[in-house]
C-alpha cells in the first residue's frame, strides 16, 4: 500500500545533501538526520513509501545515533584523560629542579591547619590512593568557595570537579596501573610512597595562591 505525503516523518531543517551540525566542542561535531527532498511515497512504484520510511527513519537514524554516541564517548574520554594528565605532569618535577621540596608560604600553612602536618597529609593521600578499587586518581584540592583543602578520590579518568563544582585540583596522583606497574608491579603503596620525592609543590602552591588570594 502506497504511503502518501501525510505519512509522519521526522521533520528537520536541512535537505538530503547537507547535514546539520550540532556543537559538541570546538573540534567534534554531532550529526542529525537530514530531511529527504521528497515524500516517502514519491518513488513508487520503483521503491515503496514503506521501504523509504523504514530506510530513512530507522536505518539512517541508527547510523547517526551510533555515530553521535561514539563521538560523545570519545569527547568525554579525551577531555577527562587530557585534563587529568595535563595536571599530573605539572605536579611532577625532577629533584634537581625542586621536586619533593615541601610547600611553603600559604599552602604550607594551610596544610598544617587542615591536616596537622605535611606528613599527615601524605599519609592520608597514600591511604586513600592505595584503597581505591580499580583505576582512578587521588587528589589534593581546594574548595575555592570555602578556601578549604580537601582530599578526594575519583574513579577512572573522572576529574576532581565531579566531586563538587567549587573544587580545584592542586595535586593529582594517577593510580592507574599504567602509571606504576612496570616498575612497582602490583605494589601500589610503594609507588605512592616514592612519588612524593618528585612532587612539584611549587606548582600546587601557585594554583593555591591564585584560587585563594
Amino acid at each position: 500500500m502506497a504511503l502518501r505525503s501525510s505519512v509522519t516523518r521526522r521533520t528537520l531543517t536541512l535537505g538530503l545533501n547537507s547535514t546539520r551540525l550540532l556543537p559538541l566542542s570546538r573540534s567534534l561535531q554531532t550529526f542529525s538526520l537530514p530531511d529527504l527532498p521528497y515524500d516517502y511515497g514519491a518513488l513508487e512504484p520503483a521503491i515503496s513509501g514503506e521501504i523509504m520510511q523504514l530506510h530513512h527513519q530507522k536505518h539512517h537514524q541508527t547510523y547517526i545515533t551510533n555515530y553521535n554516541k561514539a563521538l560523545e564517548q570519545l569527547h568525554e574520554a579525551i577531555q577527562k584523560g587530557h585534563v587529568n594528565h595535563s595536571i599530573f605532569w605539572k605536579n611532577l618535577a625532577p629533584i634537581r629542579e625542586g621536586g619533593g621540596e615541601p610547600p611553603k608560604a600559604s599552602l604550607g600553612w594551610a596544610i598544617d591547619t587542615h591536616f596537622g602536618s605535611l606528613e599527615s597529609l601524605i599519609q592520608k593521600m597514600n591511604t586513600e590512593g592505595a584503597a581505591l578499587q580499580g583505576s582512578g586518581w587521588v587528589w589534593l584540592g581546594v574548595n575555592k568557595e570555602l578556601k578549604k583543602l580537601v582530599i578526594e578520590t575519583t574513579p577512572n579518568q573522572d576529574p576532581l570537579v565531579t566531586k563538587g563544582p567549587h573544587l580545584v585540583p592542586l595535586l593529582g596522583i594517577d593510580v592507574w596501573e599504567h602509571a606504576y606497574y612496570l616498575q612497582y608491579k602490583n605494589v601500589r603503596p610503594d609507588y605512592l610512597k616514592n612519588i612524593w620525592k618528585v612532587i612539584n609543590w611549587k606548582y600546587a602552591s601557585e594554583v593555591y595562591e591564585k584560587e585563594c588570594a
